[in-house]
């Protein structure tokens, strides 16, 4: 048989195949089936996992708490309160390796009792709103997850005694949330969380909070800030830090150190030489001060703080 048509019968026996073979679906970065994590890891001591039922997104969303030692015990005391959101990718059990460090202190007696909560935030949400409603993670947060915390825990429900924090995508989300809501909170910690001028008309549209101009602007933590700058400087604290060799989010996160500086934001900001987009590294350097600043501000907020009696 010439070899031409022996190849000619070959490409023709295959294309069906091929023909046949499925095509692959691109994978999207959030899914409906992303806000409970199952099966759950081993979790630190006194952090536990549960569920509540999200109104808005009609599903139920995973969170962690951490309830420190004597909660049981001691059912007189009510707590401040600790949110920190996990980075993109991550999910309620992500980042609760900073509960061990909160449970070390506590347990020495050098830091007061306090909870810490971990939401699980989607993928990649940055804690706001899908243009299309499909992802509710600030309604979510603010609305619904907020107040289920302050109904289920003995916790102090009151915005002076709420801290809000979070690394990468959780950095980027706590900001977001703050700027917006300064009013639920008494201190933000952005963690290496790069900011964004989601408002920027060059960079339109967005692959998630989609192309309404003025859903845009609502959304953008620059101009959150200067339209809340009164109340934030009056009641805000904030912190941010990043690594030096974490070139992805430095470049962010020192152009929202600029924009509190210009604006008269007092505010703490600090970079660690050397480290990368790693935040394990980034606690276990600074173990001992850690929750310093999220602690200060409870005190100049004057919040009620219980220690371990020795």
């Amino acid at each position: 048989m010439p070899q031409r048509l022996l190849a000619l019968l070959i490409l023709t026996s295959i294309l069906p195949v091929l023909a046949a073979k499925p095509k692959i679906k691109a994978t999207q970065t959030n899914t409906d089936d992303m806000w409970v994590t199952s099966p759950v890891p081993e979790l630190p001591t006194n952090v536990t996992h549960h569920t509540f039922h999200s109104a808005s997104m009609n599903r139920d969303v995973g969170y962690c708490i951490y309830l420190p030692p004597t909660y049981d015990q001691d059912t007189d005391q009510r707590f401040p309160v600790i949110y920190h959101l996990h980075g993109a990718g991550g999910n309620e059990t992500r980042s609760v390796y900073s509960a061990s460090v909160l449970h070390e202190g506590i347990s020495s007696g050098k830091l007061p009792k306090i909870i810490m909560v971990f939401p699980n935030g989607g993928r990649s949400t940055m804690y706001q709103d899908s243009g299309d409603g499909r992802f509710m993670a600030e309604t979510m947060m603010i609305h619904e997850l907020i107040p289920h915390i302050d109904a289920t825990y003995r916790t102090l429900a009151d915005r002076k005694a709420r801290c809000i924090e979070g690394f990468s995508m959780g950095g980027r989300g706590s900001t977001n949330l703050a700027m917006k809501h300064p009013q639920r909170f008494g201190s933000l910690f952005n963690q290496s969380g790069n900011v964004y001028h989601v408002s920027d008309a060059s960079k339109l549209p967005n692959a998630y909070l989609g192309d309404d101009p003025e859903r845009l602007r609502a959304n953008d933590a620059f101009l959150n800030l200067k339209k809340n700058l009164d109340f934030i400087k009056a009641n805000l604290r904030i912190q941010v830090a990043c690594g030096t060799a974490d070139p992805e989010h430095l470049v962010s996160v020192r152009e929202f150190h600029q924009a509190l500086t210009e604006s008269g934001m007092p505010h703490s900001y600090f970079e660690v030489d050397g480290l990368d987009h790693n935040q394990k590294k980034m606690i276990d350097g600074r173990k001992a001060t850690w929750f310093d600043f999220q602690i200060e501000s409870l005190k100049l907020n004057q919040v009620p703080l219980h220690y371990l009696q020795p």
